[in-house]
């Protein structure tokens, strides 16, 4: 009987070994996977400490002692809020000799109050396009003394002929000169700005200043146009940020409008506070802008009427400039635009702080700094992004 019972037990021992799964688990893969991960990983519990993280982690700098970064405890937090993944710059604060330069995170929700962060090191992508920013710089840098010397040698042929068809082929050389300078200028402000995400330092800026500025400088091409630019009253609105800057932008929307507009069709500028942001619209009635180049006008030397552009004499680079201007304000520029209509450019900046005005009685356009007409050159082209 006991000899039964036992051979029994061994065939059902043998049998259950049978059917076990042979290798390891589910939860042991997913282990390995997550060990041997070239980004860094690590899970928080609903208190922000660490429950586990692989070794990428701590060498990419998200875990000190088994405590997690503080700027992804705090995006953790964020994240356990709403519930929705939220990107996050985990960069060290002080890199140094082969220590990743740059560090980008993505901190997700996992249920049940835990959250994985998930970072790669930028560190190759950011030198490169320091490189690639640093060469365009560098190399337009270069330009700005060879193109001056042209337009200095054709203006001094021009004045000293009298010859008509020399003249007219002087002239030439003269505007494309000037039209190369206003290039090189426009690459090198852009190259800048494309430098930092951020201004580093802000100062407080009256908007209404900036729009009476942007108007002086673009007298010039009001004349040459017919195109008379109306604006509203006068806000009181104030922004922190770079009063050039942001001239410079007001401007190359100005000229971008009127280029683009029949000679004598309005173009208007109006100023209001929105959501915490100071919107300052530029609105013409010229050719539109079809849906599927909205966001391509915004592009480097992208052209919606390449024919038009080159006409005019713009550069391509105008809302490039504008866009990262934008953006290194900490705001954004939108266009609302429908063909044989016309188009309409936000540019939105966030408020610092709203002071009322006396309403203006002179809403005459053009009345601002008219010397600043001779800072840098604006784009009249309707493109221009990266």
């Amino acid at each position: 009987m006991g000899t039964g019972a036992g051979l029994l037990l061994g065939r059902t021992r043998r049998r259950a070994a049978q059917r076990a799964p042979v290798g390891p688990t589910v939860a042991g893969l997913t282990q390995r996977v997550v060990h041997s991960s070239h980004t860094g990983i690590v899970v928080l519990n609903r208190f922000g400490d660490v429950v586990v993280y692989n070794p990428r982690a701590a060498e990419l700098g998200l875990v000190h002692n088994h405590r997690a970064d503080p700027r992804a405890r705090k995006a953790a937090e964020l994240v356990r809020e709403t519930g929705e993944p939220v990107e996050v710059d985990l960069s060290p604060q002080a890199a140094k000799g082969r220590d990743p330069q740059a560090v980008l995170g993505e901190v997700r929700p996992l249920g049940d109050g835990f959250i994985v962060v998930d970072a790669a090191d930028e560190s190759d992508a950011v030198r490169l396009e320091a490189t690639r920013r640093d060469f365009v710089a560098n190399v337009s840098h270069e330009l700005k003394t060879p193109v001056g010397a042209m337009a200095l040698l054709a203006e001094a042929v021009l004045d000293s002929s009298d010859d008509p068809e020399v003249r007219r082929f002087t002239g030439k050389i003269l505007r494309e000169a000037n039209r190369l300078g206003t290039l090189v200028t426009e690459l090198i402000a852009l190259s800048r700005l494309q430098g930092a995400e951020r201004l580093p330092e802000l100062n407080t800026v009256e908007v209404d200043a900036v729009v009476r500025e942007a108007l002086g400088r673009s007298a010039p091409a009001m004349e040459s146009t017919g195109i008379d630019i109306a604006t509203d009253q006068d806000s009181g609105l104030l922004v922190a940020g770079d009063r050039m800057l942001l001239v410079t932008a007001l401007s190359n929307l100005l000229e971008n409008a009127m280029a683009y507009s029949p000679p004598g069709s309005p173009v208007s500028v109006s100023r209001r506070l929105a959501d915490g942001f100071v919107e300052i619209s530029v609105t013409d009635r010229g050719i539109g802008i079809a849906d599927d180049e909205q966001q391509r006008v915004f592009e480097r030397f992208y052209r919606v009427d390449k024919a038009r552009s080159r006409a005019t004499g713009g550069t391509g680079l105008g809302l490039a400039i504008v866009k990262h201007v934008a953006a290194n304000h900490g705001g954004e520029v939108r266009l609302w635009s429908r063909p044989g209509t016309g188009s309409t450019f936000t540019l939105r900046i966030p408020a610092q702080s709203v002071t009322p005005a006396p309403r203006a009685n002179d809403d005459r356009p053009g009345g601002g700094n008219t010397a600043a007409a001779t800072a840098m050159s604006s784009s009249t082209d309707r493109g221009g992004a990266l």
